[in-house]
């Protein structure tokens, strides 16, 4: 539950950010004659993201071994690679997020009401659609009505959030909040991964190495509600076996090397930036 509530607090606030954006811009240009297609482009991308969630979730339900098993790894590696692009993403693009959204308002209010309509609707659905796919990873791993209580929770308060900061005169340091949330994904990513090994080791395709490394679950019992919730949000297993662990590891390991890698690069072309406009002037 814990995990598809960040998740879909996540992804919430980022579709509820964009709305605000767009309709602070048209209020800021007095133009809210053109909220009608924001609001009608974020409702039809949030019921076909509904339709994702289902379907999904019915096809994976229908599955009988090895096909479920299949469909589940491949859900959870494929959630785990998006939210991995995501984490990159967030630490490259975070500061020009709402620049360059209010650049896009101020150009599709000038060419007319679909403009806006598909500004609102492809900024939604790229977040259900994302969503959809996480909360049937999550569901995989945690169960369907827990899930679905943890999503409930996060997107009314993903709505509750987005009201606020644009009713008020409160603003969300966006920077901060992708930090955040990028660290919460960076585990849940990891522990998506090192259970799609759990299930390849159960059907016998990768040899689990080591059956168990350790063996915690008298301590803190992986099937207690406390354990539970670390299993969802962070990918807690009580008797991990060597490759779970092994996995965990080498993921947590190539994403540090890359946000690394990708600060570094960063900050280069900031000093390279300085250097030029000294030399010129």
């Amino acid at each position: 539950m814990v995990s598809a509530y960040v998740l879909s607090l996540r992804e919430g606030i980022e579709a509820a950010l964009v709305l605000g954006i767009v309709l602070s811009m048209l209020r800021q240009m007095s133009r809210l004659d053109l909220a009608a297609p924001v609001w009608l482009g974020a409702g039809s991308a949030a019921i076909l993201s509904l339709i994702t969630a289902v379907l999904l979730t019915i096809f994976g339900l229908e599955l009988k071994d090895p096909g479920e098993a299949i469909f589940e790894i491949s859900t959870m590696l494929l959630a785990a690679g998006i939210l991995t692009w995501m984490i990159f993403w967030m630490s490259r693009r975070a500061r020009q997020v709402k620049q360059e959204l209010e650049s896009g308002v101020q150009k599709a209010s000038e060419a007319g009401k679909w403009s806006l309509f598909g500004l609102a609707f492809l900024a939604v659905l790229r977040e259900g659609v994302e969503l959809a796919l996480f909360l049937t990873a999550a569901a995989i791993s945690s169960g369907e009505r827990q899930t679905l209580i943890g999503a409930l929770f996060g997107l009314a308060t993903a709505g509750l959030l987005g009201w606020v900061l644009f009713a008020s005169t409160v603003r969300l340091d966006l920077k901060r909040f992708f930090q955040i949330t990028g660290i919460l994904l960076i585990f849940f990513a990891a522990g998506l991964v090192a259970h799609s090994l759990q299930v390849f080791n159960e059907l016998g395709w990768i040899p689990a190495g080591i059956q168990h490394v350790w063996n915690l679950n008298p301590i803190l019992n992986d099937q207690s509600a406390v354990g539970q919730v670390l299993a969802t949000l962070f990918g807690y297993n009580g008797s991990p076996s060597l490759t779970e662990v092994l996995a965990y590891l080498i993921y947590f390991g190539v994403v540090g090397l890359g946000l690394w890698w990708t600060g570094s690069k960063s900050v280069r072309g900031i000093q390279n930036g300085l250097k030029t406009k000294s030399n010129v002037r």
